[in-house]
């Protein structure tokens, strides 16, 4: 990846917060909770599995930065999703760990020497990476799930189809904000 290349990368993977507290303003949040199945996160949940990761990947860059060539456990996310009770916690203080968190790292990326970015860790799933390769990694994860929620709210739409309104609501409703349905 050239230097421009990575500029660019790491920019985007600064802006995923602001995309992602977009893209939740287009969910109803009376449909955060609805799981489309069993094995799929339900909107709230992949908010606060977002907070997790967030802070996880804090702590990894980190070390890939001061101790190059450490061992990184691989963090189960499901587990974690079971085990927390993601139920119970707040989405408004997951988005803002978030936003705090990705601007530290953010900051920190934006000032490392060129050498650090051939540094390297060891993954036990993903083998030894650079720190080239992780921004990479994380650049793309806040629009994977964005995309996921927003195939939640499509499957969510499918089986809570809006009422039928007269021509004098459907006036109303058109001058009133509604949600915009989000292209990932």
């Amino acid at each position: 990846m050239t230097r421009g290349e990575r500029r660019q990368t790491l920019e985007s993977f600064g802006r995923g917060p602001a995309l992602l507290s977009a893209a939740v303003r287009n969910f109803p949040k009376k449909m955060w909770l609805f799981k489309p199945s069993a094995e799929r996160w339900s909107i709230h949940e992949i908010i606060l599995h977002l907070a997790d990761r967030e802070a996880s990947e804090y702590v990894r860059c980190r070390h890939v930065i001061a101790e190059p060539g450490s061992h990184i456990h691989h963090i189960d996310s499901a587990r974690w999703a079971g085990s927390l009770g993601y139920f119970h916690q707040s989405t408004r203080e997951a988005l803002e760990l978030v936003r705090r968190l990705r601007k530290m790292t953010y900051q920190l990326l934006a000032a490392v020497p060129e050498i650090v970015w051939a540094h390297t860790m060891s993954h036990p799933r993903d083998g030894v990476i650079s720190l080239e390769c992780w921004i990479e990694k994380q650049e793309r994860h806040i629009p994977h799930h964005i995309a996921r929620m927003a195939e939640n709210y499509e499957m969510w739409l499918g089986s809570h189809p809006p009422r039928r309104t007269s021509s004098r609501s459907i006036d109303n409703r058109s001058r009133s904000h509604t949600p915009v349905r989000i292209a990932c």
